[in-house]
């Protein structure tokens, strides 16, 4: 059984929904409740997985490394199709997650002044520029991959969450937005959902 360190609704969010495709069974421990998480990870961020003894850490890097090891429809086989999945979960990893973080850095480094607010809504003209460019991706698709969803989908969908936290406004088009509600609505993101909801109630 894997052992996912997670925070909710963080980026190991998408792990843990990954795991569920790939129906692999996974234990949830809080970040806040490892007693040696700086051992862990020295960078002290969300996901952690361990599974068999070795401890793997950095999202894109965990999500390759199980989507290599199972079986599974969301990488590619083919050479140009894998290279293209790819591509599109290090534009969501390195280039969508970056531009949410500058929320949160901004969210817990400035006092609430006009300035902070123009910051905010620079972050928030940065971040939706990156949607505008899913949406030109996405085409007439279901998916970034086409009919089938793709890793980048699920990295995206979580991300596309964290807008609400903050005094901006997010724009998200249609094609987008029908692609993250198709996430959304899996049977392994709604487990992902309420596995962290019933976390968060046994430990109340």
């Amino acid at each position: 059984m894997y052992t996912l360190y997670f925070l909710p609704g963080a980026c190991s969010l998408a792990t843990q929904v990954v795991l569920n495709e790939l129906a692999q069974p996974v234990r949830l421990i809080h970040k806040q409740d490892a007693e040696n998480f700086q051992e862990l990870n020295p960078a002290g961020t969300v996901p952690v997985l361990k599974h068999d003894g070795q401890v793997l850490n950095e999202g894109v890097a965990i999500l390759l490394q199980l989507l290599q090891q199972h079986d599974n429809p969301l990488l590619p086989s083919g050479s140009t199709e894998k290279q293209r999945a790819i591509e599109d979960m290090m534009f969501a990893n390195a280039s969508m997650h970056p531009a949410y973080g500058r929320l949160f850095f901004l969210e817990n480094n400035l006092n609430a002044t006009a300035h902070k607010q123009q910051a905010f809504q620079a972050a928030a003209s940065a971040i939706n520029h990156l949607w505008s460019v899913v949406e030109t991706k996405l085409g007439k698709q279901a998916f970034l991959g086409g009919d089938t969803l793709s890793p980048a989908d699920i990295m995206l969908t979580v991300y596309s969450r964290w807008g609400g936290l903050f005094p901006v406004d997010i724009v998200i088009g249609p094609r987008t937005r029908a692609m993250i509600n198709r996430v959304i609505q899996r049977d392994s993101f709604q487990l992902a959902l309420q596995r962290e909801a019933n976390y968060a109630t046994s430990a109340a």
